[in-house]
Order: C-alpha cells, then sequence, then structure tokens
C-alpha cells in the first residue's frame, strides 16, 4: 500500500509492523525529504555513512558515496571512524576521495588525513584521474564542512610542488630517488582536485599542510566556493628537519572557468591564496603525470576556455611564502575577463610582507609575456588594504577595468605598480588610492 504523509512517500508491504512505519515516517519527517523503499527499515531519508561498510577508509568512504549517488542519499562522514582495529578520530587515506553526479558530501566535525602511502589527492571528481584522457562532465556535487572539517597533508609526503620541481632538489618528497616513480610533482599533489564539473559547491573547509595547491577547479562553473581557510606556510618541520614544500597555493581557478561565486577566504599559503591562472601548453595530454593540470591545458576556442564570470568577496589573509594574496595570470590567447573582486585584507601583521596584495599579468617570457590590451579586461577591484611590497601590482595588460578604494600601508611606494609600463594600460579607471608610509617616516 502506499502512505502519504506530507512530502514524505513510502513504498511498505502487508506485513511491515505498525511500530516500523511510524519510525519510517518520522524519520522522513526530520530529513524533509521524499523516501522510496521496499520496507520501512530500508528508508532513503537516512543518510550514508562509511561507518556502514568494510575496507580500507578510502574505500569505505568510496563505498558509501557510490550508494549515495545511486539511492539520491547524502553522504556523512562523522568524527568517529569505527575502523576495523577500533574506533579512532582520524580517516587516513590511502588515495582519493572519489566524487560523482549527485554527490552531497557532509564532513561532519571529522579530521581526514592522507596517508604516508598516498600519492593522490585528497578529493577528486571521479570523472577524472591517471589515463583519462577523455573526461566526461558531472553535476551537481557539494561538499560542505559541518562544524570543523579538516583536510591535512601526509606527515611524510611522497611528493610535493607542481609539474616543474624535482624531488629531492627544490622540493619534498620521499618518492625521491625511488625507482620506477615520478620524480616531479604533479596533479595528484593538489588537495580537492576537480575538472568539468557544473552545479557544485565547496563550504566550510579549512585545508592544512597541503603537498602543492589545496584546491584546484579545471573548466568547472556554475558554483559557489565559500568558507574556506588554509594554513600552510611553504615549508614543514619533518623527522626534525624543515623542510621546504613549493606550489601551497590556496585555490586555483583554471581554463574555462566561469560563473563561479568565491566568498570568505581566510588564512595563509607558501603560495598565491588566491589563484585565477590561464596557461597554454600546446604538448598537454589529459590524464598524464606530466602537468599540474589533469585536463589538457589547451585553447579550445571561441572563448570556451577563457575565465570569466567570476565574483570574489571577502578575502582575509595572507602569503606566508612572500608570493601574492590574490593573482590573475593568462597567456597565449586564453583570456581573463568580467571579474568583480570586493573587499581584500592583508592580515600578515608581523609576518613576512608579501610582493604584492593583487598581480595582474607578468611580463615573463615563460607565461608568453605581456598578454595584449583586450585580453585581460573587465576587472573590477575595490576595498583593497595591504601592507604587501605593492598593493596592487600591474605586470601584463588591462583594460576597460575599475581599481578603486585602495589603501597601502606600512610599505613604500605608491598603491598602484605600473610595471609593465603604462602603455599596457587602456580605459582603466583608478579612484581613491590611498599610500601611508611606515610609522616615523
Amino acid at each position: 500500500m502506499t502512505t502519504d504523509h506530507g512530502d514524505c512517500v513510502m513504498l511498505l508491504s502487508r506485513r511491515t509492523p505498525l511500530s516500523a512505519i511510524l519510525l519510517a515516517v518520522l524519520l522522513c519527517s526530520l530529513a524533509g525529504q521524499p523516501a522510496v523503499a521496499e520496507d520501512a527499515a530500508s528508508s532513503t531519508c537516512e543518510p550514508v555513512t562509511p561507518n556502514a561498510f568494510q575496507g580500507s577508509d578510502s574505500e569505505r568512504i568510496n563505498q558509501a558515496i557510490a550508494a549515495g549517488a545511486a539511492s539520491g542519499r547524502r553522504v556523512v562522514i562523522p568524527k568517529t571512524n569505527h575502523a576495523a582495529d577500533g574506533p579512532r578520530d582520524i580517516w587516513l587515506l590511502d588515495s582519493a576521495i572519489l566524487v560523482q553526479s549527485g554527490t552531497t558530501l557532509d564532513l561532519e566535525n571529522c579530521r581526514i588525513k592522507l596517508s604516508d602511502r598516498c600519492r593522490d589527492n585528497i578529493i577528486r571528481s571521479a570523472n577524472c584521474g591517471l589515463g583519462i584522457t577523455e573526461i566526461a562532465p558531472i553535476s551537481n556535487v557539494s561538499i560542505r564542512g559541518i562544524g570543523t572539517a579538516v583536510l591535512e597533508g601526509a606527515d611524510h609526503p611522497r611528493a610535493t610542488g607542481d609539474s616543474a620541481k624535482t624531488l629531492g632538489e627544490r622540493t619534498y618528497g620521499t618518492d625521491a630517488g625511488v625507482q620506477n616513480e615520478s620524480q616531479t610533482g604533479d596533479w595528484r599533489n593538489i588537495g580537492i582536485l576537480m575538472a568539468c564539473v557544473e552545479q557544485f559547491s565547496l563550504e566550510n573547509l579549512r585545508l592544512v599542510d597541503s603537498h602543492a595547491w589545496a584546491i584546484s577547479l579545471e573548466r568547472c562553473a556554475y558554483g559557489k566556493i565559500r568558507d574556506i581557510d588554509f594554513a600552510s606556510t611553504g615549508h614543514r618541520t619533518i623527522d626534525g628537519k624543515t623542510e621546504t614544500v613549493l606550489n601551497q597555493d590556496g585555490l586555483d581557478l583554471r581554463q574555462g572557468c566561469h560563473n563561479i561565486l568565491i566568498e570568505n577566504l581566510t588564512g595563509y599559503t607558501g603560495d598565491d591564496l588566491l589563484a585565477l591562472t590561464n596557461i597554454l601548453r600546446t604538448d598537454s595530454t589529459a590524464g598524464s603525470t606530466e602537468s599540474t593540470m589533469v585536463s589538457a591545458a589547451i585553447n579550445r576556442g571561441d572563448g570556451l576556455d577563457d575565465i570569466r564570470n567570476i565574483t570574489i568577496r571577502n578575502i582575509r589573509g595572507y602569503c606566508a611564502g612572500g608570493h601574492h594574496i590574490v593573482r590573475f595570470l593568462n597567456a597565449s590567447g586564453l583570456r581573463i575577463h568580467d571579474v568583480l573582486l570586493d573587499g581584500l585584507i592583508d592580515t600578515s601583521g608581523s609576518a613576512k610582507p608579501g610582493r604584492a596584495a593583487i598581480k595582474i599579468g607578468d611580463s615573463n617570457p615563460r607565461w608568453g609575456g605581456v598578454t595584449p590590451l583586450g585580453d585581460t579586461c573587465r576587472i573590477v577591484i575595490s576595498n583593497i588594504m595591504s601592507r604587501s611590497q605593492h598593493t596592487v601590482l600591474i605586470a601584463g595588460s588591462l583594460s576597460e577595468s575599475i581599481v578603486s578604494n585602495v589603501i597601502k600601508y606600512d610599505a613604500e611606494g605608491p598603491p598602484i605598480t605600473f610595471e609593465s609600463g603604462e602603455q599596457n594600460i587602456r580605459n582603466v579607471v583608478f579612484a581613491n588610492l590611498q599610500g601611508m608610509p611606515p610609522a616615523g617616516e
């Protein structure tokens, strides 16, 4: 028979006990969503937890995600891990958590950490990875921290840094010198990596001691990223020795990202806290370990790979590695346009000041040099306070834009630095700029 209770509909057998029916109705009412089941005990109103599965922590979490996506239920990773060897307040990953279309993943006051055996992401969209050359789009992915949700790097990372960094020479990695293991960093060092995902959200997460970029999105769209806190310094104390860990960006948007809201980024990073980087690599192959992008870093044309329609609000943080808080970088015909950045407070205090609060473009030939006028355009930047060496550093081109309400303090020089020359500026309005030299001068 079919019983209708508010918005909750259940399919029950004639033999279902009355007490079970009442319990199912109550659970559906509390969850506020419909449920369909063969009997009351299998109500889909209940969330899925990895504690209901067997295997390693990674296997149990991925089994829960598969079950949740198949049934339309959210997946909850709780604080306590009821592992086979006894309960503990940590989840140790030997491989990445893989999210798929329809995933709602809630991290409830939990700590998720990469094991020393892992050379993989913490979380990755399941449509991409090693050997996947054609990345099929997925949609409707939500990853949310409830309470305090911490995602943490390994105690002894096998690899760190991007694809240009050699392990053991420029950046730390226990795989340095190990036969048959890649001797450079790559996309597997990224904490949260998503490619070709639409209708997504990342909320209320803390990322600690990332192996490279904490979060990187490639060709993702129609999403929101909010309340993300970073804690990385560019160095780690490992076995009593200070080790260098390079490329610890906070959040990176890469090729083709568009229609995304970013708000409330906090903390500190070893490299740029937020970077919008659109760089071409004609030899790039999706799914290889030769790149820091899991998809191909190519230009599909017709503006498909432009970074565009991005809203950024309320950044309160700094770069502990002395680089930039926000960086916009595009090259080789790939564009960045229609971006709003409203509100940046440099929280470095007595820490080493960064090179720039905001850096736009780059004259370095490695990145393609100064972009043609019009390739970086319609950028609105307002309400910026920083003690960095440069507050707004224009090192490439900028056109049809507005920069306003900028305060530079505790540092010499003007609030705007035209490193690439004013000939690379066109139709840009600068308003309400204040420079405040160090106290006593």
